[in-house]
């Protein structure tokens, strides 16, 4: 494919994106309002689940073709680069609050999944018990948030004037801007891969960086529109919610489809994921607020860790 054909396709990827993610965000949002849901909950779940579709697809194919280089590099760049910059970007537009029972709840499972990763990878190989381990793990989540945003119906946007969307048009915004983040998410990738490729960066490189980049586009933007809409708690929820589903469902999938083998570099960038994450945690704690200045220290970090990938 010639260059320019692949640089315009990668420009008409960030278009869906940005609209996609636009749509996607006002149809969550209203749906959070119809079923009387905290908005938190929708981040958490559809959302995060829907804009964590571009890793899930490139890992679980990864898992099945046995790119096992591709299928954890991505999964542990990803979340990596949800923290630094999808959190960090986000608050450094507009800093934003943090929902207490995502301090008390969600971010800490999400920092104990990521240590359990660390702890599948010390012998070499994510194996297919451990596979089956994070999917066990993920449901047991998954079907608590089901649980509890039962059981706090009524209780989302009391404060908020703003009127949802009728249920037809609501769906009609997620399903429509969900398709347009994917299919933007693809084109940027694909895009990307090739450009990165054709400059001679190695298979874990691309997946550190231009993959995870590329597959996190969905949630940075998503999270950006959010925040910058006054849903923080969508923006929030989306990073944990995302981070938590890369790690227990995806990993989950591609490892019990066929175990990944580990690299030593894999284990140092899986520790490198947890402390930027935990670093992101103690910001959250601070008032319960993501200031500007810690949303410009994570991503000059991710800046910092961008530039040891490609002298390592």
């Amino acid at each position: 494919m010639p260059m320019v054909i692949t640089i315009v396709l990668l420009l008409v990827g960030f278009v869906l994106l940005v609209k996609g993610s636009d749509a996607f965000v006002d149809g969550s949002s209203s749906v959070a309002k119809l079923l009387g849901v905290p908005g938190v909950i929708v981040g958490l779940t559809i959302v995060s689940m829907g804009t964590s579709a571009p890793e899930a697809a490139v890992s679980v194919t990864a898992g099945f073709n046995g790119s096992n280089e591709i299928a954890i590099s991505n999964l542990v760049g990803s979340n990596a680069f949800n923290m630094l910059i999808v959190a960090g970007l986000s608050a450094a537009i507009t800093p934003f609050m943090i929902d207490k029972i995502v301090l008390k709840r969600d971010f800490p499972v999400c920092l104990g999944i990521m240590a359990v990763t660390i702890l599948m990878c010390l012998d070499g190989v994510v194996s297919r018990l451990d596979g089956i381990i994070m999917l066990v793990i993920f449901v047991a989540y998954i079907s608590y948030l089901i649980y509890d945003a039962v059981k706090n119906r009524g209780s989302a946007d009391e404060n908020d004037d703003e009127k949802p969307m009728s249920t037809v048009k609501s769906i009609i915004f997620i399903i429509v801007g969900l398709a347009a983040v994917i299919a933007g998410g693809q084109c940027v990738v694909s895009s990307a891969q090739k450009i990165a490729l054709a400059l001679g960066m190695s298979e874990t490189i691309v997946g550190l960086t231009v993959v995870a980049i590329g597959t996190s586009l969905p949630e940075l933007v998503t999270s950006v529109v959010a925040a910058r809409k006054g849903h923080s708690d969508i923006a929030i929820g989306n990073v944990v919610g995302s981070s938590i589903f890369n790690l227990a469902f995806v990993m989950g999938m591609s490892s019990t489809a066929n175990p990944i083998g580990v690299v030593p570099e894999a284990i140092i960038d899986a520790f490198i994921m947890l402390g930027v994450n935990a670093l992101g945690f103690v910001f959250c704690i601070t008032r319960r607020k993501f200031e500007r200045w810690e949303g410009i220290t994570l991503v000059c970090i991710y800046a910092a860790y961008t530039a040891y990938l490609l002298m390592r």
